[in-house]
């Protein structure tokens, strides 16, 4: 018996993977990523090419108009407030009346690489697309001969 527990005491001192996996950097769910309203953040997809980073957010039945993007001290935040009211006319009156309320913000710190002052969005198809150029000196170069004197 008292083996047993000395193995359990043992094993109780040893953080378990799945902590490990959740105290990394890998996720940061901070206070940066949340939404007020309860519901789900919306996906993002992250691409990056020689030239630039894109990013992908999946926001059906928004508006381009519905969104804020800022860049602050390297970090870009992603967010979204948006309240839709089901109005009626002056001669009617509510049985039920409903309200759509949806709040979100996300935000990534960017890479070195990325140049801050030529970001540019657009928003179509339910899709938020974001394009972080690179800086020109962190692009990777083209192989070139160097000549024998």
């Amino acid at each position: 018996m008292e083996d047993l527990i000395m193995t359990l005491a043992r094993f109780n001192n040893y953080p378990s993977v799945f902590d490990q996996l959740f105290d990394t950097d890998l996720f940061d769910w901070n206070n940066r990523n949340y939404s007020d309203t309860n519901t789900t953040l919306p996906s993002v997809n992250i691409k990056e090419n020689a030239d630039a980073f894109k990013v992908e957010m999946a926001v059906p039945g928004f508006d381009k108009k519905d969104f804020k993007i800022a860049l602050d001290h390297n970090v870009l935040t992603i967010s979204s407030e948006k309240k839709v009211e089901n109005e009626t006319k002056n001669d009617e009156h509510f049985t039920r009346r409903e309200y759509s309320y949806q709040s979100f913000s996300r935000s990534f710190t960017l890479p070195e690489a990325a140049n801050g002052d030529k970001i540019s969005a657009k928003y179509d198809n339910g899709i938020l697309n974001i394009e972080i150029p690179k800086r020109e000196e962190a692009k990777p170069k083209p192989m070139r001969q160097i000549a024998i004197a």
